[in-house]
This record gives C-alpha cells, sequence and structure tokens, in this order.
C-alpha cells in the first residue's frame, strides 16, 4: 500500500518562519487545511507554528477537526447556501459573496440564538469568487440590516482561477476599498485578507502594506513555496512530505508497445519514445491515487494507468519489494491525502 510520511516538525516549523515573517507587518495567518483533508494533526503543528485561524474550503473537515478537539478560530472559505445551518453551528467565520445565502445564515443564526461573523470577498480580477468593487457598497447596505450577521472585513481571491498576481495596485485597490466602506457605514473591519500562498513576492518588495492584516497560506506552510512563480521560500522545509510506493515488477522490455495502436484507458493515444530493451520498473500507484503529473522522483516516470506508474530504472537496482520516494507538488499532495488507498503516516 503506497504511503505518504509527514513530518509534523518541518509543518510547525514553515508555520512559525512564515508567522514570524507575516508578522513583522502585523499580517495574521489563517493556515488553510484543504489539501490535507483537515487532518488534526497538521491542523495543530500549524497552530504551534503560532497560526491562530485555521481556514477550510470543506465544512466537513473543520467537523473533523472540532471533533478531535483542535483549538483554533474556524474559517469556512467556501460557503454553500444548502449547508446554512451547519456553518452557524460549526463555524466561527465564513467567507460570503451571496445575499442570499447570508441571509439563510442570518435565518439559522437567530435560530441558534448566536451572532454569525463573514467576511466579505471582493472580485480583484481572478474572476473566482468575489463581488464586484462598485457593488460593495450595495451589498453592505444589506448585510448590515440582518441582526445576527456580523461583518469582520473584506477578502480578496488571486492566483488561482485566473492566475492573476496580487501585486501593489491590487492590494491598495482592496485597502482603499476597506476605507471607504468603513467611513461611509461607521463600521470597523478588523480583517482584511489580501490572498494566499502567492502574495509572498508583493509582500517582499511591497513599500507599504496598506491595510492588509491577513493572508490565508496554505502550500507556503505545507510544502515551503509561494504560489505566484512555484519558487522555494528560504528557510522553508520543502520535504514536509514524501509520498512512497512499492516496486512490484522490475523487468526490461521494449520500449515501444506492439500491436496496433488505438485508445488507452483514458481515451488518449500515446506516444512512445523508442529507447530500445531497457529496464524498467512499475509502482503500486496509480491515477485513482494521485495526480500523477504532479510527481517528481529521481528516475524518470514513464506512463501511468489508474493503478500502476511506470518508471525508467536503467540506472537503478530496483527489486520486486523495494520502495520509491516521490515528491509531491500541492495538487498531487490534495489528491494523495484524499485517497483511501494510501496509507498517511506521521514522523
Amino acid at each position: 500500500m503506497p504511503r505518504i510520511e509527514i513530518s509534523l516538525s518541518k509543518i510547525q516549523h514553515n508555520a512559525r518562519i512564515l508567522c514570524e515573517l507575516y508578522g513583522q507587518q502585523d499580517i495574521s495567518l489563517m493556515g488553510v487545511s484543504k489539501a490535507v483533508l483537515g487532518e488534526p494533526l497538521i491542523a495543530e503543528a500549524m497552530i504551534r507554528g503560532g497560526v491562530k485561524y485555521i481556514a477550510d474550503s470543506r465544512l466537513e473537515n473543520i467537523q473533523r477537526m472540532k471533533i478531535a478537539r483542535v483549538s483554533a478560530t474556524f474559517v469556512l472559505l467556501r460557503t454553500a447556501l444548502s449547508q446554512a445551518e451547519s456553518v452557524v453551528e460549526d463555524v466561527d467565520i465564513s467567507l460570503n459573496t451571496e445575499t442570499e445565502t447570508i441571509k439563510e445564515l442570518n435565518y439559522y443564526a437567530k435560530k441558534h440564538n448566536k451572532i454569525h461573523q463573514i467576511i466579505l470577498m471582493v472580485e480583484m480580477g481572478d474572476l473566482r469568487e468575489g463581488i464586484l468593487p462598485r457593488d460593495v457598497f450595495s451589498f453592505i447596505k444589506k448585510v448590515l440590516c440582518l441582526p445576527h450577521i456580523k461583518i469582520m472585513g473584506l477578502g480578496c481571491n488571486l492566483a488561482c482561477y485566473g492566475g492573476i498576481k496580487p501585486d501593489n495596485q491590487k492590494m491598495r485597490q482592496l485597502s482603499s476599498l476597506t476605507e471607504a466602506m468603513e467611513k461611509e457605514f461607521q463600521i470597523n473591519l478588523p480583517i482584511i485578507s489580501g490572498g494566499n500562498s502567492a502574495n509572498y513576492e508583493w509582500y517582499k518588495s511591497a513599500p507599504e502594506v496598506g491595510r492588509i492584516n491577513n493572508l490565508r497560506i496554505g502550500e507556503s506552510i505545507l510544502l515551503g513555496r509561494e504560489t505566484a512563480h512555484s519558487k522555494t521560500i528560504p528557510t522553508l522545509n520543502t520535504n514536509t512530505f514524501k509520498l512512497i510506493a512499492e516496486v512490484i515488477e522490475s523487468k526490461s522490455k521494449p520500449s515501444l508497445p506492439y500491436g496496433e495502436i488505438g485508445r488507452n484507458a483514458f481515451g488518449n493515444v500515446p506516444v512512445f519514445i523508442n529507447r530500445g530493451i531497457h529496464t524498467r520498473a512499475i509502482v503500486a500507484l496509480g491515477k485513482q491515487d494521485t495526480l500523477i503529473s504532479g510527481l517528481s522522483c529521481d528516475l524518470e516516470i514513464l506512463g501511468s494507468s489508474s493503478d500502476h506508474v511506470v518508471l525508467d530504472s536503467k540506472n537503478f537496482c530496483l527489486k520486486v519489494g523495494m520502495g520509491v520516494n516521490f515528491n509531491l507538488d500541492y495538487g498531487s499532495l490534495l489528491a494523495a491525502m484524499t485517497s483511501p488507498f494510501i496509507k498517511k503516516q506521521f514522523i
């Protein structure tokens, strides 16, 4: 069975370094746990590193962490109308963009005698979720009429769906909008969440951070990288996760399939390079387990199917039963941590 070895101490180290770095400008961090299926031990490692908020897009992950008695302020990154009552019961702060959803949250907050806190997400060009800037005034005006809802701040999402980078212009725009709304409605917006792991280069180069005082950080804590250019952040661990798969076949075979070529199991017509007879290994890992394109190792990955990864092992003496180590990017980590077929082992 494939397994992921997870270093909690390295995750804690990354969280601590990032909290100290961004804390120099009074920017707090939300540790994003969605890529690790809301694993309580990983959330606790983030908290030991200084993270005060744990954020996740899946309500079920937050519920899992609460059952495990993880102590943090929980933030829901994706709010669905159909889950409104559970959101009120289990989440401290939710991110929102639709008045219908917020009205439903208000209804259940009244039912449970609570005040539910929300952050309003503003569309800044990436075209994922967000209220258009021209509509924020009328939106806030409507929300302020809901007695069981408290607006905690504004946020934006960048470098995700559209790949738009967070820069000084975007952050100044969000800061200016914050100040305009506070002045117009005589309210205080204590959390201005300016983005995610892609904000590192903006932060390092910005002459000032303005009103931005929060970031939602997942990949930088988990894999030690910023996401705008996938660069390693100095002093952070990039080997916090290691995927290990067992060799189940090791043989010398032709490099070109023989016979009439049609489509493979995934509907594609494969193309192969003629390497002659070569030594190759198959490991017990496949597309049902993780995103193979996001894996890397010392051996060349020749291809994969649902259950197998084929490796060129000409320079390695691999025997059946041996393990092959793989590094993961964010996509392969997310898929592997979600897979029930991969064992999670903490070290």
